[in-house]
């Protein structure tokens, strides 16, 4: 038991919340990237191909969310008490977008008189939720005001120029892993129009990334420091530098029509892009003020939680592989509603 005392829990529950938070961007953000881009999907057998796409699947994806949610909440509360005052407005459309994209995506397939409304519902669930999102992080990013243990910001302060872009870019690159998605599942027109989607998608996806990445580092001096001063500007450079390696071989691969590729690769570069992120924050979970240490629960709780977390992430890994084994493949307007 003092080998579990000395360990640092905190940085290993920093970096399970963090795997969390990226195995939902992972999973459900080729779900609301189709959301995203369904209006622009012919209606009719193409819009249920692309639903049949993620439809064994999607409501499964959010289990990341909800245990990112309860990690922070369990293993960090101090920060759950500050984050969330600070972007209740944004956690409320998100929450909403998500219910209603839900909604839409069952409802459409039982009410055919009005599914033009559901599939609008869908799309602005989607996008309500993808935009929020994006805030969310922009907010957390551009810094949060605390006094003593307590948000002490106004209740607009994560609407900036700087929160829209990143809610923008959020946005892009949940279409492309929309698009890209779809470039595995697709069969026929509906592929077709999957590589002409995104082709946009990754270009709109990468000029958002490059500001945001220009934007960040002169939000607070720490950020600059980490990224531009040495020695860290040895270390902070590879982020960069593979990212544009993964962009070049991401264009590739759409150009010459590869089917998995692309998605492989555009969720490489969202991990490039969390890699970055925890080059601007760390060890800061709150910036400026709250590191990880100060955030942490006690350490018996943190010892608590990590023995059930490493029963429970196993099976949910494990579960989530077996049922995308067992769906792979082409879908097509025939499937899980039909």
């Amino acid at each position: 038991m003092s080998a579990l005392y000395n360990f640092d829990l905190a940085t290993a529950w920093a970096f399970i919340i963090a795997f969390a938070v990226f195995m939902y961007v992972v999973m459900d953000g080729f779900d609301l990237g189709i959301g995203i881009l369904f209006p622009t999907i012919t209606v009719g057998k193409e819009r249920d191909a692309a639903m049949n796409s993620i439809a064994p699947v999607w409501d499964g994806n959010e289990t990341w969310l909800v245990l990112g949610g309860g990690g922070l909440f369990a293993a960090f509360p101090l920060a759950y008490a500050v984050v969330l005052p600070a972007t209740y407005p944004l956690i409320i459309i998100m929450l909403l977008g998500l219910v209603f994209r839900g909604v839409a995506f069952e409802f459409r397939w039982r009410d055919e008189r009005h599914q033009t409304f559901w599939d609008f519902a869908f799309f602005g669930g989607s996008l309500a939720a993808a935009m929020a999102q994006g805030m969310i992080l922009g907010a957390l990013l551009q810094g949060v005001e605390v006094d003593g243990r307590a948000y002490a910001g106004s209740w607009f302060d994560w609407l900036t120029p700087y929160t829209l872009l990143t809610g923008l870019g959020t946005v892009a690159g949940y279409a492309l892993l929309g698009s890209t998605w779809l470039i595995i599942k697709a069969q026929g027109r509906a592929l077709d129009h999957a590589y002409r989607m995104a082709k946009p998608a990754f270009f709109v996806t990468l000029g958002l990334m490059v500001a945001v990445s220009l934007y960040t580092p002169f939000l607070e001096a720490n950020y600059y420091s980490r990224w531009f001063t040495y020695p860290n500007v040895l270390f902070a450079a590879q982020v960069p530098l593979l990212t544009g390696i993964i962009v070049f071989t991401l264009l590739r691969a759409l150009v010459k029509r590869r089917t998995h590729q692309p998605f492989l690769l555009s969720l490489a570069l969202f991990l490039l892009g969390m890699a970055g992120l925890g080059v601007s924050m760390w060890p800061h979970i709150v910036p400026p003020a709250i590191t990880i240490w100060d955030a942490a629960a006690p350490q018996s709780s943190q010892i608590f939680m990590l023995v059930g977390t490493a029963i429970i992430m196993p099976v949910i890994l494990i579960y989530t592989g077996f049922a995308y084994w067992v769906f792979r493949g082409k879908t097509g307007e025939e499937g899980y509603h039909s």
